[in-house]
């Protein structure tokens, strides 16, 4: 499903998103815009795969769509994040049903953010570098980095991501940071 350029312009590491879609034409469309911001890209078609490549990959950030085949993105995401090898990874549901309660729902399955489809890529991946840029910030803890703060992710590395689970802020638009 593509090759993937391991450095970015600086020269390190690119993030490593992982983009779950069940419609190739949008996969695709989300997949080559990451990869010409600069992000190492994987894909997965629904939420089974989605699983064996993030335990497998271990990546930065997930790009969940909500609605998939096999295992809904919404269990996908609950499994991801109860594992402990996958329990710090940041996920950013990805759904074309605004409704009210979608949001609070994702929340309550562990998403980072929520991100209404049709989005523009531009403000996709403003929303993913903000992410990481926030994860980025936080402070590293030299207490035991396998028991985080309530509420936070830790990051790994240990320490608290500062991602509370219990925040919505109101992005423009399409965009809740939860």
């Amino acid at each position: 499903m593509g090759t993937v350029t391991d450095l970015n312009a600086e020269g390190t590491q690119a993030p490593l998103v992982l983009v779950v879609e069940d419609y190739p034409d949008a996969r695709e469309m989300y997949c080559e815009y990451l990869r010409f911001s600069g992000f190492r890209v994987a894909e997965a078609r629904n939420g089974e795969e989605a699983l064996e490549k993030a335990f497998t990959l271990l990546p930065d950030v997930v790009l969940m769509d909500l609605a998939l085949p096999l295992m809904d993105g919404w269990e996908a995401t609950r499994r991801l994040k109860s594992d402990r090898r996958t329990a710090d990874i940041l996920v950013v549901a990805l759904t074309g049903h605004a409704l009210a309660g979608h949001a609070e729902g994702a929340r309550r399955a562990g998403c980072d953010a929520f991100v209404t489809k049709p989005c523009l890529p531009d403000d996709l991946v403003d929303e993913i570098r903000r992410l990481l840029e926030v994860r980025q910030a936080q402070p590293s803890s030299s207490s035991s980095p396998s028991t985080p703060p309530a509420g936070s992710r830790s990051p790994r590395g240990g320490g608290s991501s500062g991602l509370q689970s219990s925040a919505l802020v109101a992005k423009p638009s399409t965009f809740n940071l939860l």
